[in-house]
């Protein structure tokens, strides 16, 4: 066989070996990230829909059809992707170290990052900040990228795996850790504060993609979750020109003190008589702006929670005159408090001594 015969012949056989190989290889359509709260943010549109009790009851806009995904995590370009120069030559790769700077979580959770500026600001930085430590210091990787379930939010039981008693394993028997006889979860007396959206302008959401609310915080809630009372946050929405829509849900604000707050913080206040009376304001107009209650605050059925609303007008908030009283959804698996908690917390608590057991000598 003369060269050229042999040259035709190896060509033909790669030719049958690549095309062999393209037709066995499978396009990748399917991967357990795809089904991650990162990459669906299924939690907004699974407590939106009319199935339970959501906004859609109020806009009739379906989910799909809103501008709400550009929330959601593409690829893994967007946290992991690392661009380096070798030899004068832009390389790129996928490195951990990319995914685990703060400034990139901070990139899309937006409420977090004013969190951090306020607490900054007041000189009372969260305590595990204060330390240094960063996101994936709790967040496992199982979090970050799913574990091939399908889970409508990430306060579905089994979604999360971060826990306080992940690191904090053993906890002194002080008054607060021992008369609440574990009902309490630790985010209802360590939490410091909540940022909350209010106003939230559905219309100019809609129609731009854009978000225009009014935030505020130096409040906190409580809720029931999972059998304990916890720390939770509220958000509220204008939709058209004056209908309202109001949620509550159990929300872990990364604003913790190590000492927790006192008895006086939660029983026999103002606040909770006000509640037991069944009407609260919670926002308000002064001065052109909202200002918003301060404290803790229980969030109980039945109460109406008042709440000042605006327009987003030619750029411009303009105060809604009457706005229609908002509809109440509970979302995130969170509960109202009942009203034996609500009649406990009316009561004033006295600290007591705690006796430590003694080693028996």
């Amino acid at each position: 066989m003369n060269r050229r015969r042999f040259l035709i012949a190896a060509v033909a056989v790669l030719a049958v070996v690549f095309a062999g190989a393209t037709a066995g290889a499978q396009e990748i359509t399917d991967c357990f990230y795809l089904k991650s709260l990162h990459y669906t943010a299924r939690g907004m549109s699974y407590w939106y829909e009319s199935a339970r009790g959501g906004m859609e009851t109020i806009t009739g806009v379906p989910y799909d059809n809103l501008k709400c995904k550009g929330c959601h995590n593409g690829g893994c370009d967007i946290c992991h992707k690392t661009e380096t120069t070798q030899k004068e030559c832009k390389r790129l790769s996928y490195t951990k170290d990319a995914a685990s700077k703060v400034s990139m979580c901070l990139n899309c959770h937006a409420r977090e990052k004013s969190m951090i500026a306020i607490d900054h600001k007041a000189q009372q930085d969260d305590v595990h900040i204060a330390q240094g430590m960063v996101c994936s210091d709790c967040h496992t990787d199982r979090e970050m990228h799913g574990d091939g379930t399908d889970y409508h939010s990430m306060k579905q039981p089994g979604a999360m795996e971060t826990a306080c008693e992940n690191c904090h394993e053993e906890v002194k028997p002080t008054e607060s850790h021992t008369v609440h006889k574990d009902r309490l979860d630790c985010k209802a007396c360590h939490v410091r504060h909540v940022v909350s959206c209010t106003n939230c302008h559905f219309d100019h959401m809609a129609k731009t993609g854009e978000r225009k609310a009014r935030p505020v915080s130096g409040w906190m809630f409580l809720m029931n979750y999972e059998g304990k009372v916890t720390s939770a946050t509220m958000q509220n929405f204008l939709i058209g020109k004056n209908k309202t829509f109001l949620m509550f849900a159990p929300h872990m604000s990364h604003s913790i003190m190590k000492p927790g707050r006192n008895c006086e913080s939660c029983h026999a206040t103002e606040i909770v008589s006000r509640v037991q009376k069944g009407a609260l304001k919670l926002t308000w107009h002064e001065a052109g702006n909202t200002v918003n209650l301060k404290g803790v605050i229980p969030v109980v059925d039945g109460v109406d929670y008042g709440c000042a609303y605006d327009d987003w007008v030619d750029g411009k908030w303009v105060p809604v005159e009457n706005p229609l009283k908002p509809p109440v959804q509970y979302v995130g698996y969170g509960t109202p408090l009942t009203q034996e908690q609500l009649a406990n917390m009316a009561k004033k608590h006295e600290v007591h001594p705690v006796i430590i057991p003694q080693p028996k000598k």
